[in-house]
């Protein structure tokens, strides 16, 4: 049995926009990101997507809107809504999605991570 710290995990990864996985609980998993720029415009047809700000700030651009998240506040991202995760200076996140939520939706850039990119060895 294994104990995390999300900010000390999100904080030693080395690349941005690259989550990874540190649990899963059913069918969710509990991932961990270092954000810097932008990511890209998508959507998750299925799924709603949890973030949750460790350090830093983050804007999630809609459409229509935008919400501003700071430390400690989290965002419900709904499934099949288009968004596009932006910050100006590296923040860290907590993600809580569907194992099946792909990283940038049916969008595929160069930032985009597979699930087996994501994940890391769960009995470290």
């Amino acid at each position: 049995m294994m104990k995390y710290n999300l900010e000390q995990e999100a904080a030693s990864l080395k690349e941005f926009w690259s989550p990874r996985v540190l649990g899963r609980i059913n069918d969710q998993f509990i991932k961990v990101a270092k954000l810097k720029g932008d990511l890209a415009w998508h959507k998750h047809d299925d799924e709603d997507e949890l973030f949750m700000i460790l350090s830093g700030s983050l804007r999630i651009e809609y459409e229509t809107h935008s919400v501003d998240l700071d430390k400690g506040d989290f965002h419900i991202v709904p499934r099949n809504t288009m968004h596009n995760p932006v910050c100006t200076e590296e923040c860290l996140i907590a993600l809580i999605e569907p194992a099946s939520t792909k990283h940038t939706g049916d969008v595929v850039i160069d930032k985009t991570k597979s699930i087996t990119e994501q994940l890391i060895q769960l009995d470290k």
